[in-house]
């Protein structure tokens, strides 16, 4: 009796693993239907962050003129920036786009932000000073100080993703969590980004090579990528609770067993 419930126990155990082991390679691999000839194009210079409300603007404004120049750079020491502190502990203080999509920049006021990318933004603050005649040869330098994504779900470490680099691919993203579980659905990934105040769902297919060229390649600030669980891991989870009962019933046997001969 003891004997047939060992090799229950173990035929149990073997059936599991055979599951993981059977489970289907094309769902586990990135760009099945890659070709060699598949050109891609290089998407990071026509897909740029786009800037949001409450986003929070490092920027600096230089020229020949260095004295005139730092009455433009005031927000560093004023009411109007606001501070944050990144991962690595060092802070840095910015505007702070308001609810209405503004910031206020010293000697030029109110300036539309929300919905323009930094080279539009930089371009608008180059053409004020120069029309206005405040600074000559004047060079603009915008940064996002809080460039987040999230990524949660079937990944190896979900995580909350700072990206000074302002670039970062949805690939790298999940990359940096740590790579989709083998249990992860590759071909339904959920994508959340918020456009014009309006939070937009996208599912994006990682076994598709025309993921490579799609506008979902990169993300943006703010972007939350969810990898859901495919139907393996939900029978797996479920035949294991509907399994666990007799496992710990077969482990005790053969715990009892090993007790009796070493005795």
């Amino acid at each position: 009796m003891m004997y047939r419930k060992y090799v229950n126990f173990w035929l149990l155990a073997g059936s599991m693993l055979f599951m993981v082991a059977c489970t289907n390679t094309k769902k586990t691999t990135y760009f099945n239907n890659a070709q060699d000839a598949v050109i891609v194009p290089n998407l990071s210079d026509t897909i740029m962050p786009i800037i949001q409300k409450n986003d929070i603007l490092s920027i600096t404004i230089t020229s020949p003129n260095e004295k005139a120049s730092a009455l433009f750079n005031l927000p560093n020491s004023s009411f109007n920036s606001s501070t944050i502190t990144s991962t690595n502990g060092q802070s840095g203080a910015g505007y702070l786009v308001n609810s209405e999509g503004y910031i206020q920049v010293p000697g030029l006021g109110a300036i539309k932000v929300a919905g323009r990318t930094s080279n539009e933004v930089k371009n608008i603050i180059i053409d004020m000073l120069t029309n206005q005649k405040l600074l000559l040869d004047p060079i603009v330098n915008i940064r996002h100080l809080n460039y987040e994504v999230t990524v949660l779900g079937e990944v190896g470490k979900p995580a909350v993703i700072n990206v000074p680099s302002e670039k970062i691919s949805l690939l790298k993203a999940i990359g940096l969590a740590g790579d989709i579980t083998i249990f992860g659905k590759k071909d339904n990934v959920l994508l959340i980004r918020e456009i014009s105040g309006k939070r937009v769902v996208k599912r994006v297919n990682l076994n598709e090579a025309s993921f490579l060229t799609s506008p979902y390649y990169y993300l943006q600030p703010n972007d939350l990528v969810y990898v859901e669980a495919n139907k393996d891991k939900v029978a797996l989870s479920s035949s294991f609770r509907q399994s666990l009962p007799t496992l710990l019933s077969a482990l005790s046997v053969v715990l009892i067993t090993i007790q009796l001969i070493k005795k």
